[in-house]
């Protein structure tokens, strides 16, 4: 393994987290002078050390609604993020604040799934069948997450079941012949007065036929596709009351998408699959964490039967140590995570330079959540990355937190961070036959912002919550597969985002109702800031492709008793389709209907709910001369049964 010469900085930074993590041993092996109620860690939970940025949690309501659904169906009904969608069953990637596609961290349990040679996530491949928690965190958070965290990140958890035995079964059908079959069991029991089991295995499996009734909307044609979508999903926990705890995690994906299948010659075949698998051990405040992935990419064009074959596999391994830094008997002790992570890559590519590829990469952090006064919470974090052959920036961040107002039915809180953010280059950029660039640099940048939440509780029940977020994110040394250099990778922009992002959400529930309205808006300027060619001259200051300025989402919902009647409305502005913004695809607006009702007896559940998607038969393109479909109609029926 070969890593450059450290500059002294970064050698001070280095043993500063390795002798943090040092100290801290000790404290596992002694009580501290201080009594602490005990602190029990189940996974890796960043959110604690995120203080001053903005982070928004699906409840698990929302989840259940759209639970044949994928993630990116989730996040577009949700939040204002931005989706480049080629349809349904088809790739759909995030532009988060403004950002590119690999700028988005994907975390499973804390652990980075985003495909190392794309440095991406094909959200239409991640249904809401394989996690039990998601959490969106906007803004870069390298400190905390490490790479690709530039414009925000998803954090997708497994939970312990709480119920002894528990299974459902459920089916979706639509109106183009897209069926989705889900079963999912949870159990637990004890095993002893001092230990307890409990797991979840699901299995999901799908088929988008995209039997559109009419192919050509408004002269465009509606793409032919075909995608089989499969999985399972199993998670193992064994918990004693002494706070130690091991969980296995695995979880295996398979996603075949066909692009025109009727034509012999020209069809088009992208499989990806994924194993991925992963064993904690937690005693107390240490934790230990090894995880293998295998991405798995098969294309083929015409001939379906000799596919291009692509293998990764991720080995990693992670220790991490959780104590309390005493300050003095009158101030509050300081929240301290440490500690370091390994990950080797080994990819077989038939394009790359050299088969099979192989990368080094480790990480030092050393995380902090310090409370001085009852109003103010200030985190400090600290990250290092090394990768074979170069060196990522040193990443640094502060978050601070003050309750400007702090009463019983009402509350101020004015927040603000400040981070750098890098992204290592992804294995296609590095080890691409001819179009690669080994000497890529890691894109870096400053990230910056200012938010201001506040907490209405009304005296009549309702609770209203609304926020208002100001960003800046300065990145440099953006990677580009050049045109003026045959596509070849460069580091050719300094991109400059920023804008503001507006979120509302109130809650009322009155005896057997209950209403609520969840709704956000986002003003987006992303554009590049410098030429590094005559080239990227023209484009100076112009909108980023497929960033659209303008976005928008909102959710209205009324519930009495069993039944429950949902609104959802997804709009996104001008989207240019040219780096000289010459070309554009217009802004759009879609309505959702959703509508759930319960039957129980004793303890069985049937949930029947209908959907009414693009109410309104909006006309509409997410990429140029790819119309999206029109109106339709699903139907889903699941039954559970709860032994307690």
């Amino acid at each position: 393994m070969r890593f450059r010469v450290i500059t002294d900085r970064r050698f001070v930074c280095y043993w500063i987290l390795w002798a943090s993590f040092a100290l801290a041993l000790p404290g596992y092996a002694q009580r501290d002078s201080i009594e602490l109620d005990p602190v029990t860690v189940r996974a890796f939970v960043p959110e604690k050390f995120m203080s001053g940025l903005k982070i928004q949690r699906i409840d698990s309501a929302s989840l259940a609604q759209v639970r044949f659904q994928n993630i990116g169906d989730v996040l577009s009904a949700y939040t204002p993020v931005a989706f480049k969608n080629y349809g349904p069953g088809q790739l759909s990637t995030a532009s988060f604040r403004g950002t590119s596609a690999n700028h988005t961290a994907v975390l499973w349990n804390g652990l980075n799934i985003n495909a190392p040679t794309l440095g991406q996530t094909d959200f239409s491949t991640i249904p809401v069948a394989g996690f039990d928690q998601l959490s969106v965190q906007y803004g870069s958070a390298a400190s905390i997450v490490g790479s690709d965290a530039v414009g925000g990140s998803i954090l997708l958890g497994s939970r312990a079941s709480e119920k002894p035995f528990h299974v459902s079964v459920g089916r979706q059908q639509d109106t183009f012949n897209n069926p989705q079959t889900q079963t999912d069991v949870r159990y637990a029991w004890p095993v002893n007065s001092q230990w307890a089991f409990s797991g979840k295995t699901a299995l999901y499996d799908g088929r988008m036929n995209n039997e559109y009734p009419k192919p050509v909307r408004n002269t465009y044609t509606l793409l032919p596709t075909e995608t089989f979508q499969k999985g399972i999903v199993q998670d193992l926990f064994l918990h004693s009351r002494s706070d130690e705890e091991i969980s296995a995690h695995v979880w295996l994906t398979d996603n075949k998408l066909t692009l025109t299948p009727d034509d012999e010659q020209g069809r088009e075949m992208t499989r990806t699959t994924a194993y991925r698998t992963m064993v904690r051990y937690q005693v107390r405040t240490l934790t230990l964490r090894t995880a293998w992935v295998r991405d798995i990419i098969d294309y083929a064009k015409g001939d379906l039967a000799r596919p291009d074959h692509s293998v990764t596999d991720k080995f990693s391994s992670r220790i991490e140590k959780d104590f309390t830094l005493n300050l003095g008997s009158n101030v509050n002790p300081v929240s301290v995570k440490t500690g370091g992570e390994w990950t080797h890559y080994r990819s077989r590519v038939p394009g790359y330079a050299q088969s099979p590829a192989t990368e080094n990469r480790t990480d030092f952090f050393l995380l902090t959540r310090w409370q001085p006064a009852d109003r103010v919470t200030a985190s400090v974090n600290l990250r290092q990355g090394l990768v074979t052959g170069f060196n990522p920036p040193f990443t640094p961040s502060i978050g601070l937190e003050y309750r400007l107002i702090q009463k019983t039915l009402y509350n101020l809180l004015l927040k603000g961070s400040y981070g750098r953010s890098y992204r290592v280059p992804t294995l296609n950029e590095r080890y691409w036959k001819d179009l690669g660039n080994p000497e890529i640099r890691p894109e870096t940048g400053w990230n910056k912002e200012l938010a201001l939440e506040q907490t209405f509780k009304a005296a009549f029940g309702g609770t209203l919550r609304t926020s208002a977020t100001f960003y800046h994110n300065r990145i440099k040394d953006w990677t580009y597969w050049n045109p003026s250099r045959n596509y070849r990778v460069e580091n050719l922009q300094q991109v400059l985002a920023r804008g503001i992002e507006l979120q509302l959400n109130y809650h009322r529930q009155s005896g057997s109702w209950q209403t609520g309205l969840d709704a956000g808006y986002a003003f987006n300027r992303s554009g590049q800031e410098k030429a590094y060619d005559n080239y990227s001259q023209d484009i100076v200051g112009k909108q980023l492709v497929f960033v659209p300025e303008h976005s928008a989402n909102a959710n209205a919902f009324v519930q009495f008793k069993a039944m429950r009647v949902t609104g959802q409305l997804q709009a996104a502005g001008k989207r240019y389709t040219t780096f000289d913004n010459s070309q554009f695809l217009d802004g759009y607006g879609l309505v959702n209907l959703l509508a759930a009702t319960t039957f129980t007896l004793d303890k069985f559940r049937l949930v029947l709910q209908g959907q009414v998607r693009n109410v309104t038969d909006t006309f509409y393109l997410n990429v140029r001369n790819n119309a999206m479909p029109g109106r339709s109609f699903a139907l889903s029926l699941t039954f559970s049964y709860d032994s307690q």
